[in-house]
């Protein structure tokens, strides 16, 4: 029973595995061989409508200068602009730092939340109720937008159905760690074939959550944001394509962030992301099937893309059905292994991006010498894949005890601390110096974002 039982698992892995692996090779040859959609940055003469940008922060004093900093130099008119960032229940140096912007520029106007719920989406909702833009576009904390990313990032609006608008998020701190570079070419395939590809074939493009936007009355009208949600974004996502709005993705939208440099918090940063994306699939899996505004074919990458997670617990399924069939004395097992290996392999739980994709992201970003570091994203992916099988084990034992898991924060490394409370120091106009590793490490790819085609 037991020996049958693991040959079914098995069956059932290489057969879930084959899917995705053939899905994402689909995505990376239509992105090497076909022509993308028109891009809405390429139009002249649209209106530029307010924007108010929102940038929750708990305990950010290492990086919330370099983001305020890199937004006074945008080119997006200072008198249709607000910036909102948003003091979540810091305990560091971050209100005195807010507090010197908003004394150097009267378009900063800091919220500070003291009270109530903390996390992310709680403070996105506050930050909504005090903007007053037409376009909400969001930035996390340690993120570095290019001069003219708000431009690239608010052109899709000038078409009415769309409701929220994605750009590609880069790694700034690429060189800090072997996990570093290899978060460098698992973003590189998530955005540059996974998000590019989808959207190109009308399917749900995904808003990130950070350096991307959302249309004011497309919010409201599907009930604004979710703060029992871990994943904001996802969530948005899916109830605005649920809806019936466009989901747009700007592949030349650069924004540069600070990927995890350590194993424990990128640990921490994939069990949020686990939890909170699987909530969303029981939430709106059923929605999205029935509505009638989601093409077939994109109902159906959407089932993919929200079970994507699911995949780790029954990878690790898969390995104990083929230890069970190898002591078992199943001779056909030695051809089954390089196969179930081979599939597995060619999908890296996190950001939904395969080899395929990371492969011809560097060929299509014109970086081949980051190609060699590709064989080691198995170490990526098997610590991610034992991550997600743990994060979902406590989710569901906890639904079954009625609990949830609690919102935690990414940790900081920009100051080399690694805990959010940097070693910048501040001065009385809100200026921090932050050793070196801030805003002038990315301002030369910032500077040439406007050059960038898609």
């Amino acid at each position: 029973m037991i020996v049958e039982a693991a040959r079914v698992v098995a069956v059932v892995v290489l057969l879930v595995m084959v899917a995705y692996t053939a899905r994402h090779l689909f995505f990376a040859l239509h992105r090497l061989f076909s022509s993308p959609r028109m891009n809405y940055t390429d139009l002249a003469g649209f209106h530029l409508p307010s924007v108010s940008v929102l940038i929750p922060m708990h305990n950010e004093e290492s990086v919330a200068p370099d983001v305020l900093e890199a937004l006074a130099e945008t080119d997006y008119p200072h008198d249709r602009l607000e910036v909102i960032p948003i003091n979540d229940h810091s305990a560091d140096g971050t209100p005195g730092i807010l507090e010197g912007y908003a004394r150097r520029y009267l378009w900063i106007k800091p919220l500070h939340r003291r009270e109530g719920k903390r996390g992310k989406a709680a403070a996105l909702q506050a930050g909504t109720k005090a903007a007053r833009g037409e376009i909400l576009i969001v930035f996390d904390a340690d993120y570095v937008p290019g001069r003219s990313l708000l431009k690239f990032l608010v052109a899709p609006f000038a078409d009415p159905e769309v409701g929220a608008v994605m750009g590609r998020v880069v790694p700034h701190n690429v060189g800090a760690s072997l996990l570093t570079r290899l978060l460098d070419l698992e973003r590189a395939g998530g955005y540059q074939i996974g998000q590019q590809a989808r959207y190109d074939l009308g399917f749900i493009a995904q808003y990130g959550g950070t350096a991307g936007g959302v249309r004011r009355t497309a919010l409201d009208a599907v009930g604004g944001w979710n703060a029992r949600s871990l994943t904001e974004d996802t969530d948005l996502t899916l109830r605005l394509a649920i809806r019936g709005w466009k989901i747009v993705y700007v592949n030349r939208a650069e924004c540069y962030e600070e990927v995890p440099e350590t194993w424990e918090g990128r640990r921490r940063q994939i069990e949020r992301w686990a939890v909170g994306h699987t909530e969303c699939l029981h939430r709106y899996l059923g929605p999205l099937l029935r509505s009638p505004y989601v093409t077939r074919a994109a109902k159906w990458d959407g089932v993919f893309l929200l079970s994507v997670y699911l995949t780790a617990p029954l990878i690790a399924l898969g390995w104990v059905a083929t230890v069970i069939l190898f002591f078992a004395g199943h001779t056909y097992l030695p051809v089954w292994v390089p196969f179930f290996l081979a599939s597995t392999s060619c999908n890296a739980v996190g950001n939904f991006a395969s080899f395929f994709e990371i492969g011809s992201s560097v060929l299509l970003d014109g970086a081949g010498r980051r190609v060699r570091l590709l064989p080691l994203n198995v170490a990526n992916f098997l610590f991610s894949t034992t991550t997600v099988t743990v994060a979902l084990g406590k989710y569901y034992a906890g639904r079954v005890r009625g609990r949830t898991l609690a919102w935690n924060k990414t940790q900081r490394h920009r100051n080399g601390n690694g805990n959010g409370n940097g070693n910048g120091a501040a001065n009385g106009n809100g200026e921090t110096y932050a050793n070196g590793r801030g805003l002038n490490h990315v301002k030369a790819r910032a500077a040439a974002q406007g050059s960038k085609g898609s």
